[in-house]
């Protein structure tokens, strides 16, 4: 109920986006966890031919963020955020009616191009509408983008019973409602005039040093948060012995994101200032990976369902402070990062931003990959754990530092008010 009457609080424009955010998130995990298995098993390609199709999109969107940033600077993020939605339709639906290369490489890249737009733009509209409650805002759009990730498996799972045509065609009319609702209903805001070219925003962007710094501290947050997807659900399946425990890890941490994100943001906002309580979630979330060291070592089967639960809690409880560390920390990086320039380039700030994400979670995934396979025939099961963890201690100690050296800004920098 408190959440409810935290959402109606806000602007119509800040609403729409939160549900907005919902919807993407629904279609998009309705559909690309399945994606692969479509390319190999419905359509026979190779697996070489798969991770082309699928790094395609990945590439398509990490390495547009930055168009999609400046884009939403100088023609508005509402165009912008509509245009996203669009494309993605449009992509979607052609992995639904296509099945040659060509066309499957052209709904790759429409697919992650429409994330690329609407990402940076999406967040920058976000700081830009919510004044002074950037840290409220974002706090909820992390519940609204977490309950669409739980929503869109199980739809996708319960539609890939008739046919993956019929997810692709699902998720295509997802974003087209999207699309139009927004073109109805989003408010548009005034566009500051541009002082100069893109690229001089770029290199303004690109020289702020304090930004970038701060950029990669922030790189240990996303290699950690990128776990729920590879070290995590592969402990709980080895924990335990089933593959459905896997499925445990995302519902045990959706379910406390729901109930106490916005709870715990609210509370830290009153106390202290936001570099200690990012430096505290980044702890939280390395010490997320200590609890499975504790079951990473077993090579054979649990004797029972109990020997079996039992195994599952270290790992559970990773899970739930790795989520807790996110929530405490995520919402507050989302806040700061506005305040390292001029409003006029906010969806720039957050779109360059993005680009070292994603450059980080690729890094990152490599190296806790290698360790993955490095420990088995090392005898080392605490391996990838122990990566984690310090990817974690290090970007706290990254933040920690900025904050002495008083290159973090105390709070965001003023914006205009909300349209």
């Amino acid at each position: 109920m408190r959440t409810w009457h935290e959402i109606r609080r806000f602007p119509l424009a800040i609403r729409v986006l939160l549900v907005n955010q919902l919807g993407v998130n629904t279609g998009f995990y309705l559909l690309v966890p399945y994606l692969a298995l479509h390319l190999s098993e419905d359509l026979g390609m190779s697996a070489a031919v798969v991770g082309i199709v699928l790094g395609v999109r990945n590439l398509s969107q990490q390495g547009l963020f930055l168009i999609g940033g400046s884009a939403a600077d100088r023609l508005g993020a509402r165009g912008v955020i509509i245009a996203g939605c669009a494309l993605r339709s449009v992509g979607f639906g052609l992995f639904a009616l296509g099945d040659g290369l060509v066309v499957l490489l052209a709904a790759s890249v429409l697919s992650g191009l429409a994330g690329a737009l609407f990402n940076p733009a999406v967040r920058a509209y976000l700081a830009l509408a919510a004044g002074d409650h950037k840290a409220e805002a974002f706090a909820l759009f992390n519940v609204f983008a977490t309950a669409g990730a739980l929503i869109g498996p199980l739809l996708g799972s319960a539609l890939l019973l008739a046919d993956f045509r019929v997810c692709a065609l699902t998720a295509a009319g997802i974003f087209a409602v999207l699309t139009l609702a927004q073109a109805l209903v989003l408010p548009a805001r005034e566009v500051a005039p541009a002082r100069g070219s893109v690229l001089g925003d770029w290199r303004e962007v690109a020289g702020n040093r304090r930004f970038l710094l701060f950029a990669l501290a922030m790189v240990g947050m996303f290699t950690m948060e990128n776990q729920l997807y590879l070290l995590l659900p592969d402990g709980a399946r080895k924990a335990t012995g089933w593959d459905g425990a896997a499925g445990l890890v995302f519902l045990v941490g959706t379910l406390t994101n729901l109930g106490l994100q916005l709870r715990i943001t609210r509370a830290l906002k009153a106390r202290g200032t936001r570099a200690r309580w990012i430096a505290a979630g980044l702890v939280l979330m390395a010490l997320s990976f200590v609890p499975p060291m504790a079951v990473t070592g077993y090579t054979t089967a649990p004797g029972g369902h109990a020997e079996a639960v039992l195994r599952a809690v270290p790992v559970l409880a990773g899970a739930v402070l790795l989520y807790l560390g996110v929530m405490t920390a995520q919402p507050f990086v989302m806040e700061l990062i506005p305040g390292f320039g001029r409003a006029e380039l906010t969806g720039t700030y957050f779109g360059l931003f993005y680009v070292v994400s994603g450059i980080a979670a690729a890094v990152g995934n490599t190296v806790v990959g290698w360790a993955m396979d490095t420990a088995g025939p090392a005898g080392a099961p605490w391996l990838p754990w122990a990566c984690c963890l310090a990817f974690g201690l290090a970007s706290a100690a990254g933040v920690a530092w900025l904050h002495r050296r008083r290159v973090l800004p105390a709070v965001a920098a003023p914006v205009p008010a909300p349209a």
